[in-house]
């Protein structure tokens, strides 16, 4: 027996974990959170060399804190970081939170991703996106939009319109490990000039058109960025039904990075801020621990590569992109 995607081929596949997303097209930016029906454990890990995030030192493996409500994602740069406090504020209303006595407070970390120069209307009054984060949470369904939603609404790559993409994996063992990702990088998806996707070994069902591997891969030479720009950086999560610690969900969002590395050339680079956070429901007890954590990263590695390439070739145009979109330009 062989993996295969879940029912939906999104993240939600696993049990108790729901996406929302809010976009304001205008701005050409948005917000996604993930949330479970209870608290969850989460870990991190950053490769990328300009990230920008909230709460996430608290997912260290020696921290006394180990789950979390709800992960947001957020373009917006700085600005973005405060979605995460729109979020809070309504799952306070559902008393939901850490309890300290009498008082709940909600653990939401969140990353963001840089979308200022992308051609949408940034001129706010006032920061947009704790409205954002706060719309985002209460559409949350295991149902939810890829492409060109959330906080992938304004991203971008070297070359194509970026996006939101998901994708998931039901493996022998019985767990479920599905990825999220806002694609907003540096580098591209695709090889050289063609269709082809990086991540099309990976591929599963024709999810992202089947259009199979570039011939010829380019050789030593770096390829085309978006360098100049210095506004980039791919944030995701992977997420399980298998009952991991913290440290374990770290070790998975550690291995998760190679699906970026797969999907994403070049990817982890000085002006990427490139972030994984790593989820756990612990709904599923693991038979053998060592076995199962490394195949848990491994899927991992896989949905993320999957669900980059998903993000790019679902984005859909609008007015004021300054790039195409995939489907426009090879659809």
């Amino acid at each position: 027996m062989t993996a295969q995607p879940g029912l939906l081929n999104l993240i939600t596949d696993v049990p108790g974990l729901r996406v929302g997303n809010a976009d304001d097209d205008t701005l050409k930016s948005g917000v996604t959170v993930l949330v479970g029906e209870a608290p969850f454990t989460a870990g991190v890990h950053v490769m990328g060399g300009a990230p920008g995030t909230r709460e996430t030192d608290l997912l260290a493996p020696d921290k006394t804190v180990e789950q979390v409500d709800a992960l947001t994602l957020s373009g917006g740069s700085a600005f973005g970081l405060d979605a995460a406090s729109g979020v809070a504020d309504v799952l306070r209303s559902m008393g939901r939170g850490f309890a300290v006595g009498d008082v709940r407070v909600p653990i939401v970390p969140g990353a963001i991703l840089f979308d200022l120069l992308n051609g949408g209307a940034k001129d706010w009054s006032e920061n947009p996106y704790k409205a954002l984060g706060t719309t985002a949470l209460r559409a949350a369904a295991a149902r939810f939009a890829l492409g060109t939603a959330g906080a992938g609404t304004g991203a971008t790559t070297a070359n194509l319109k970026g996006g939101l993409g998901s994708a998931s994996l039901v493996l022998p063992c019985g767990h479920t490990v599905g990825a999220l990702v806002a694609v907003n990088a540096l580098g591209s998806a695709t090889v050289g000039d063609g269709s082809a996707f990086w991540a099309a070994p990976f591929e599963i069902s024709d999810e992202f058109g089947g259009h199979g591997a570039a011939r010829d891969y380019p050789g030593t030479q770096v390829p085309a960025t978006k360098l100049g720009q210095h506004g980039n950086t791919t944030i995701g999560i992977v997420a399980t039904d298998a009952a991991l610690s913290q440290p374990q969900c770290t070790r998975m969002a550690t291995a998760a990075h190679d699906g970026f590395a797969r999907a994403l050339v070049p990817s982890h680079t000085p002006m990427d801020g490139d972030l994984i956070f790593a989820a756990s429901t612990g709904a599923r007890a693991m038979t053998d621990p060592i076995y199962d954590t490394m195949l848990l990263g491994h899927a991992a590695a896989t949905c993320m590569a999957r669900a980059i390439a998903r993000a790019i070739y679902l984005a859909t145009p609008a007015p004021g992109d300054t790039l195409p979109t995939w489907q426009q330009r090879f659809g």
